[in-house]
C-alpha cells in the first residue's frame, strides 16, 4: 500500500541512514550540546546587559525559546542540503536504492524523514540545556514546554522539504551555498529569534511573517512561556502548508533529475 507513491519502504531507507548516523555518532556529539550553550550564554549574558525586550523578561529568557526554532532549522536544512546531495550525486545512493522495489518516492521521504529527525535530536539538546539551565535564569515557565518536540518534528519536515526541494536542482555541492546565504540566513536573522518582530519596520515585518522560522520560534516561545492562544493555530496553519507543498515539490523536482 503507498499514500502518494510512499510506501513503508521509506521507514528502511530512513533506517539506513540512521545506521549510518550511529556509526559515526561520536564525531558529531560534542558540537551539538556545546553551541546552543555558547550561544545562549554569549547573547543572553554578554549582550543581554546592553539589551532590553519590556516587562520582566531578560533577554536570554526571550532568546532561547528561538534557539530551539532556529538550531533545528540548520540541523534540517544541512542534512537534506549537503549530506542529500552527497547521497544523491556523489555516492549514487539514491540510484543504488531505485534500483530495488524501493521507489523514488520513498527515497526522498525517507531523506525528508531523516532530516526532520536531525533537527528533532538537536531540539532535544537544546532543551536539555534549557532545562537545565532554568534553575538559575528561568528559561522554561510552562510545563507546555513538553509539545515542543512535536512542533519540532513538523518544523523538521518543513526544513528538509524546503531543503530537499532546492538540492534537486543544485548543479554542484558549491551551489548550495546560494541557498544558504539567500534563504537560510535571512530566515536565521530575520525569524523573530534575536529581537523582537513588532520592533521591525512594517515592510519588514510583512517581509518576516511569510518566512516559516518566524512562526515556529512564535509557537515554542509561546510553548515555553505558557503563553499560548488562539493566534498560534494560524503559526501551525502556515507550518502545515509549507510542508505540504515543499515535500511535494521535492518529489517531483526530484523524480524529473533522476528518472530518464
Amino acid at each position: 500500500m503507498t499514500f502518494g507513491g510512499v510506501s513503508y519502504r521509506t521507514l528502511r531507507v530512513w533506517q539506513r541512514n540512521g545506521d549510518v548516523f550511529l556509526r559515526l555518532w561520536h564525531a558529531e556529539l560534542v558540537w551539538p550540546i556545546v553551541e546552543p550553550i555558547l550561544i545562549i550564554l554569549a547573547l543572553g549574558l554578554g549582550l543581554g546587559t546592553f539589551v532590553e525586550v519590556g516587562g520582566d523578561q531578560t533577554y536570554m529568557q526571550f532568546l532561547a525559546p528561538g534557539i530551539l526554532a532556529v538550531y533545528p532549522m540548520w540541523a534540517s536544512v544541512g542534512e537534506c542540503g549537503w549530506g542529500s546531495y552527497v547521497r544523491m550525486s556523489m555516492q549514487h545512493t539514491f540510484d543504488a536504492i531505485i534500483a530495488t522495489p524501493v521507489n523514488l518516492e520513498d527515497v526522498i521521504a525517507a531523506e525528508i524523514l531523516w532530516g526532520m529527525t536531525r533537527g528533532l535530536i538537536s531540539t532535544m539538546y537544546i532543551l536539555a540545556v534549557m532545562l537545565a539551565f532554568t534553575p538559575s535564569y528561568g528559561l522554561v515557565d510552562s510545563p507546555l514546554v513538553i509539545l515542543v518536540p512535536l512542533v519540532a518534528v513538523l518544523q523538521g519536515i518543513m526544513f528538509a522539504s524546503i531543503s530537499m526541494s532546492y538540492t534537486s536542482t543544485a548543479v554542484s555541492l558549491a551551489s548550495l551555498n546560494y541557498f544558504f546565504s539567500l534563504v537560510v540566513t535571512p530566515m536565521f536573522w530575520l525569524g523573530g529569534v534575536f529581537f523582537p518582530l513588532d520592533s521591525l519596520p512594517r515592510g519588514f515585518q510583512v517581509l518576516a511573517w511569510f518566512l516559516p522560522v518566524s512562526h515556529v520560534a512564535a509557537i515554542d516561545r509561546a510553548l515555553v512561556e505558557g503563553n499560548l492562544h488562539w493566534s498560534h493555530l494560524g503559526d501551525l496553519v502556515w507550518v502545515l502548508v509549507v510542508s505540504a507543498v515543499f515535500f511535494r515539490l521535492a518529489i517531483f523536482l526530484m523524480r524529473r533529475r533522476l528518472i530518464k
